[in-house]
């Protein structure tokens, strides 16, 4: 069956068994990812005997190579672990050099438009992909580390078909002019004429096999160090427009931090993802905190129409999480969060009195909260998250499970290519304005701090036994957190298999317009949400969702049916 008319099957039947969609049939271990190919990658670890992480590790390379355009080595990830007693979270994310100033994205006094900042090697951050892996992998690998390249490898020798999601990107003029400007970018994604590579023509990377060869046998030291790290450096330090300030001590300093989980209770569910820099997990806690009073369960969706109220009161409740969010997350190693910790951000008390504000009609822009007497006054954040990213969820035979979202920022990142994989753009993530009014920002730039991210994997468990119900996350960019939510609350509250849950219309809202999907069933809801005082935009929101839920006999995944995601398990 075409790609094209797969996608259209999966949507208008969200169960079906077939490989490119979901798996509905209980399975002991499985892997949900966002291309076949990665998928196959993780099958063949936990066939083998690895671990959840043997597979994960698989999987992130293989999409290095088939989806250049998300996620990649040149990148950063955050990783969500459950050995079967306890939840770890290790983060990957990329680093600002540490020449880095606030006015990083600054020029003539005024902020750079953003994709002004986004190509080149001025946004490119010190990637931490490889050396998260590492760690996860020293902690929990089974396999050795060389095996897990294997896949990989093979592809990147022998060819892999472009697909048709990627070959559209590289048709795209705005991505092509600027992929077109690097010479290595240009020869592999295009023809000698200019024209893109075709979809289901072979595409082969030997640079990056190479590559991948030398970490298989020496670690991430081989990317970190020695002639890729001095290439990587002279390839952003050198560009002709707009070059960064990346050094080669940079390169080899970076360090994956084993952090402290972010968990909260909802109703008798525990959920567990990452604490800041990512805003994810803390933003569905204020979420479905806020709204502890509202019955959601009562207004499940009828096939793929949403109930006005419930869609009302997510959204209203996302406006004040993303208002807090803009106000106080950042990385906490250089701006704590109010009182040190998530705690007042999350404190019953305060989260009551933010559910309050939201009434009978939209509140149509929400205002900051001050959760301490005497809040480190701080200026809002408006940088842009793009939509990009990747996200992979896997449970082994052993009890293990990963949720890990991994990223280069935007489609093809910084738009470079260093021996055969893209650089990330992820400083960008960063608020290009370092103070407003005198207020300095929380996320504004600083030399070795970590941008805040809306990544959000998740795994979530039943609170009385402690078992593990299911693993979840998207790429999306700032959207993420809203598609997140949407699968939450659709398996949590409104009983729907994962796969059910993701298939779903998408809708939210970052504190601005209420957001929400066009498709056939979403135009009733828009009037019923105008009506309510929301101002609607009707827009396509393509999530990437990925994940496993468990079943009374067994673990069945679901993948987003707007992508080319797929789940497989024995």
């Amino acid at each position: 069956m075409p790609l094209r008319q797969l996608r259209a099957a999966c949507w208008l039947a969200a169960l079906l068994l077939l490989a490119g969609c979901a798996s509905t049939l209980p399975q002991r271990h499985m892997v949900a990812a966002a291309h076949p190919l990665a998928t196959d990658a993780g099958m063949q670890m936990l066939r083998a005997g690895g671990s959840a992480v043997d597979a994960g590790i698989a999987v992130q390379l293989v999409l290095t190579l088939v989806e250049p355009q998300s996620s990649g080595i040149g990148g950063g990830v955050f990783i969500v672990h459950h050995d079967g007693k306890q939840v770890q979270t290790i983060d990957g994310r990329e680093t600002a050099p540490a020449a880095a100033t606030s006015d990083l994205f600054m020029r003539d006094g005024r902020p750079m438009g953003f994709m002004e900042g986004v190509v080149g090697g001025r946004s490119v951050g010190v990637p931490g992909t490889l050396r998260a892996l590492e760690l996860a992998h020293r902690q929990h690998g089974k396999l050795p580390w060389k095996a897990l390249f294997q896949p990989a490898i093979r592809l990147a020798e022998e060819g892999f078909a472009i697909s048709l999601r990627l070959a559209n990107f590289l048709r795209d003029p705005a991505i092509a002019d600027s992929l077109k400007q690097d010479a290595q970018a240009r020869a592999y994604f295009y023809e000698a004429d200019g024209s893109p590579r075709a979809a289901g023509s072979t595409l082969r990377n030997p640079a990056l096999a190479t590559l991948l060869r030398d970490v298989a046998e020496r670690g991430p030291v081989a990317l970190h160090e020695d002639a890729v790290a001095r290439d990587l450096v002279a390839k952003v330090r050198g560009h002709a427009s707009n070059p960064g300030a990346i050094t080669e001590a940079d390169v080899a300093g970076y360090r994956a931090k084993a952090r402290d989980p972010l968990c909260f209770d909802h109703r008798i569910w525990r959920v567990c993802g990452m604490a800041p820099p990512s805003s994810g997990t803390l933003a569905l806690a204020q979420v479905l905190g806020m709204l502890a009073k509202h019955d959601l369960a009562a207004l499940p969706p009828v096939g793929q129409s949403l109930d006005p109220r419930a869609v009302h009161w997510l959204t209203e409740a996302y406006r004040l999480a993303y208002a807090d969010r803009d106000r106080y997350v950042a990385d906490p190693d250089f701006v704590p969060l109010p009182g040190g910790s998530p705690d007042a951000l999350l404190g019953p008390v305060y989260l009551a009195q933010r559910g309050a504000l939201i009434g009978e009609r939209s509140m149509g822009k929400a205002a900051p909260g001050q959760p301490l007497p005497g809040s480190v006054v701080l200026a809002d954040d408006r940088s842009p998250e793009l939509a990009s990213t990747s996200h992979v969820s896997v449970v082994d035979g052993h009890g293990n499970a990963l949720s890990m979202t991994m990223t280069i920022e935007h489609l093809f990142g910084s738009r470079l290519m260093v021996h055969g994989f893209m650089l990330n753009n992820e400083l960008t993530d960063f608020s290009f304005v370092p103070a407003v009014d005198g207020m300095p920002v929380a996320n504004r730039v600083e030399g070795g701090k970590r941008p805040r991210s809306s990544m959000t994997p998740l795994l979530v468990f039943d609170r009385a036994s402690g078992e593990l119900l299911m693993s979840v996350g998207s790429p999306g960019g700032s959207f993420i957190i809203t598609f997140v939510g949407k699968v939450l609350v659709g398996v949590l509250d409104w009983k729907l298999p994962v796969q059910q849950a993701m298939a779903l219309p998408n809708f939210g809202s970052r504190n601005g317009p209420t957001e929400l999907e066009s498709t056939p069933d979403t135009a009733a809801l828009a009037e019923a949400l105008r009506a309510l005082g929301h101002e609607v935009r009707l827009m396509r929101l393509s999530s990437g969702l990925n994940g496993v839920q468990r079943t009374p006999n067994g673990w069945v995944g679901g993948t987003d049916p707007r992508g080319e995601g797929s789940v497989r398990g024995d």
